[in-house]
């Protein structure tokens, strides 16, 4: 692959470390990224620039993309899981008020 097509920065409008970091992390794992870094070119601007550089063998747009979709994966399943374990939390805890109220209307 020619030149500029491996490597590009890909500025991220209304974002913040919290996507930048995560965003980084996913890219890094990715077999065809050679660099990837992130920045906030200033505390006060909401804008996140991401810098990649693959190893020629994809674009760094479709690296980006890859990227950008593993990441929506992992927070799927992170969120599928939380949510899965704060239903079995409440129904463990139901099922333990309704045992203490059946022992508190026993005692009566």
């Amino acid at each position: 692959m020619a030149g500029d097509s491996a490597n590009a920065t890909f500025s991220l409008e209304g974002e913040d470390h919290t996507l930048g970091n995560s965003l980084r992390w996913v890219l890094n794992k990715n077999p065809h990224t050679a660099l990837c870094g992130y920045s906030v070119p200033h505390p006060s601007e909401e804008v996140v620039n991401i810098r990649i550089q693959t190893t020629g063998e994809l674009p760094a747009a479709q690296v980006f993309r890859e990227g950008v979709a593993d990441l929506m994966t992992i927070c799927d399943h992170v969120q599928d899981t939380f949510t899965k374990s704060v239903e079995e939390f409440k129904k463990k805890n139901a099922e333990k008020n309704s045992d203490a109220m059946e022992v508190n209307s026993d005692s009566d």
